[in-house]
């Protein structure tokens, strides 16, 4: 989805997404008997002294949380432009966690996604916005179901802060 933004806008974010799976998806190949769901992934790794694969997660869950937001919000305020959406979010989900420099950067990078027309036309690859919404509404309804347990396990177990 960010490759859609163009000009390597969301490139720092899709790079962390991407860096976060790595970090998770190594635990789980070093370690696969252990690692049957991402709970017995973390609870395993909760024993060791040095952990990866549960902070790679929390970020990774965050990262997802924040793109769930943005496209939340933009489902439900039709006449916000996709940056409002995306600034809305970021400062639910990530702002308390980062630094200022990182949240000046952010700013500038939110303010560079492209209109919500291009966005939209993009996304539905050819496709009517009623299919595109109908579609997106289903896949954020079973993203809303992992994120909320992804987090609440991880919070709950006291592994990580979403």
């Amino acid at each position: 989805m960010f490759d859609l933004f163009g000009s390597g806008v969301f490139g720092f974010v899709q790079s962390d997404l991407r860096s976060n799976v790595t970090g998770v998806r190594s635990r789980f190949d070093a370690v696969r008997e252990a690692s049957g769901t991402l709970e017995a992934l973390v609870r395993n790794e909760a024993s060791e002294s040095q952990k990866h694969a549960t902070p790679c997660l929390v970020r990774l869950t965050r990262g997802l949380s924040l793109t769930y937001h943005a496209l939340q919000h933009m489902q439900s305020d039709t006449s916000a432009e996709l940056h409002v959406c995306f600034k809305r979010s970021y400062d639910t989900v990530l702002r308390h966690h980062h630094s200022f420099i990182i949240r000046s950067v952010v700013s500038i990078a939110i303010r560079a996604v492209p209109r919500r027309s291009d966005f939209y036309k993009c996304l539905a690859q050819g496709g009517s916005e009623e299919k595109l919404d109908a579609e997106l509404s289903r896949w954020l309804s079973g993203l809303k179901v992992i994120i909320e347990h992804i987090s609440s396990f991880l919070e709950n177990g006291k592994y990580g802060k979403v």
